[in-house]
């Protein structure tokens, strides 16, 4: 083959440069010429050996290498195994929440759904209320116009409506309608009889409905009330609204030109009309006074004596009274909030006017249990003498009774009393056969010497009840008068000879 025959010439070439390049120089003996083989075949057999332990050193730190290698691999691999546990923990975790989050979201979505359908129908059930509300106002307002056109029949001008202040006690109601309707009956045309309650008790509404001699009103007030201090109770923020209401009704939508109130647990006397009429004839005469009542505080059985006695007043009785519609023009823009009473009794309200009381009182207030939850009762309520004489006040003369006439009148009174002072004030009183007078110097003196007697030692914006230019009258052994006589009373009264 020619590669071959060129390979064997080649190598014939260079072995035989080889002996040329031997034979120049010096000749070579046996012994060298066996080294140098021997070098050169070992040479030729050390190197491959020195590759096979180089490439053994090298595979036997790789060896090495792979140990750590694993154990970190396996160790990666378990860090793997546990953070792919934890993950699919959590995943777990997370879907059965978020399972029970949507089943509480559903069972929110239900009763939303369920309290709107309730919400739907309470708002037809008020819009159905709301329509029958209109056509009950419109009927009551009927029933009202043709009442008042019955009870005033005849083309008689009324002396004064009276209403009854009722809530939710109906039997006191009844026992004070008994009472009026005894004798309201035989004038009903000069009094048209009216109750006015406040709320929706069914009780009350259904026996103030039983009666044909009157009209019916309701007052339904659903504004929450707010007291102005704690404690306070809500029942006293609710009476002045209803009162409010209930006068403005009787005055401005009835047009009365007076209206007596009376509440739920009062009995009137047999002269409780021919009183009123006679304090109305005195009440156009005289501006200044404000109102008249049937009330007198200490008019408890052993203070009293004279039926036909009558008093001006600087303290406002209340607890059946009669009010003009010119006062109410003035009373009804502020009224108060509450303790509608009290506030008449300031000064800035009365603004010097005074009031009618009679000594022998024409209402009795039986009302054990109410608002004011019994208080002073078997004190001061209990006792009250209610007259039972049947006074003929159209022949009386009442002109002692107007402001011109009045001081001089009273403070005649009061001169002819017998001063006394010192301790033992009751027992010196019971012991002279005369009106007494006993000074006091300021509100704690009177409250101590009206504690000895019994009589009520309350005062109001520096007025003590009934009193009159700050005196105090009562009677004492049925007949004689205790006069309670203030620091500036005299001054007042013009008497000059105490």
């Amino acid at each position: 083959m020619i590669w071959s025959s060129h390979s064997h010439l080649t190598f014939r070439n260079k072995n035989d440069a080889v002996s040329n390049k031997t034979s120049l120089a010096a000749p070579l003996s046996l012994p060298a010429l066996s080294s140098i083989a021997f070098k050169g075949f070992s040479s030729s057999i050390t190197q491959p050996n020195q590759n096979k332990i180089d490439m053994a050193r090298i595979s036997c730190d790789f060896r090495f290498l792979l140990i750590p290698a694993a154990f970190m691999f396996i160790y990666i691999q378990m860090r793997l195994f546990q953070t792919q546990s934890q993950y699919a923990d959590r995943l777990g975790s997370a879907i059965e929440s978020e399972n029970h989050c949507t089943s509480q979201m559903r069972g929110l979505i239900d009763e939303v759904s369920i309290k709107q359908s309730r919400i739907v129908a309470l708002e037809d059930m008020k819009n159905r209320q709301d329509q029958e509300l209109v056509q009950l106002k419109d009927l009551i307002q009927t029933f009202e116009r043709k009442g008042i056109a019955k009870l005033t029949e005849g083309g008689q001008m009324p002396v004064a409506a009276v209403v009854i202040m009722a809530c939710s006690r109906a039997d006191y109601l009844e026992r004070t309608v008994k009472s009026v309707l005894k004798y309201q009956s035989l004038v009903a045309s000069k009094y048209p009889l009216f109750i006015s309650q406040d709320g929706s008790d069914q009780g009350v509404k259904s026996k103030a409905l039983s009666y044909n001699q009157l009209t019916y009103m309701q007052h339904l007030d659903f504004e929450p009330v707010i007291t102005e201090r704690p404690g306070e109770l809500i029942a006293y923020y609710k009476i002045a609204r209803h009162y409010k209401w209930a006068l403005d009704q009787l005055f401005y939508k009835h047009k009365f030109s007076r209206v007596i109130i009376l509440e739920d647990d009062m009995e009137i006397a047999p002269d409780f009309f021919d009183y009123f009429e006679a304090a109305a004839s005195l009440m156009n005469r005289d501006k200044t006074i404000m109102a008249a009542s049937s009330w007198n505080d200490n008019g408890q059985k052993q203070f009293v004596h004279d039926p036909y006695a009558l008093y001006r007043s600087d303290f406002f009785p209340g607890l059946g009274w009669m009010l003009k519609r010119s006062t109410w023009d003035e009373l009804s823009p502020k009224w108060p909030k509450a303790y509608w009473d009290d506030w008449l009794r300031l000064k800035e309200n009365h603004k010097g006017r005074q009031f009618i009381r009679p000594e022998v009182c024409r209402t009795y207030n039986f009302g054990e249990h109410g608002s004011s939850l019994g208080q002073f009762y078997s004190q001061y309520l209990e006792p009250i003498k209610l007259n039972d004489v049947k006074v003929d006040w159209k022949a009386k003369d009442l002109g002692y009774l107007t402001e011109g006439n009045y001081t001089k009148y009273f403070s005649g009174l009061v001169r002819q009393a017998r001063p006394i002072q010192g301790s033992d004030l009751v027992l010196k009183a019971q012991n002279i056969e005369s009106d007494i007078l006993i000074r006091y110097k300021d509100q704690a003196e009177f409250e101590r010497i009206a504690g000895e007697f019994g009589i009520f030692e309350e005062w109001k914006d520096g007025v003590p009840r009934t009193a009159y230019k700050g005196v105090v009258v009562f009677r004492i052994q049925t007949t004689r008068r205790v006069f309670l006589v203030g620091p500036d009373s005299i001054m007042q009264l013009g008497i000059r000879d105490l």
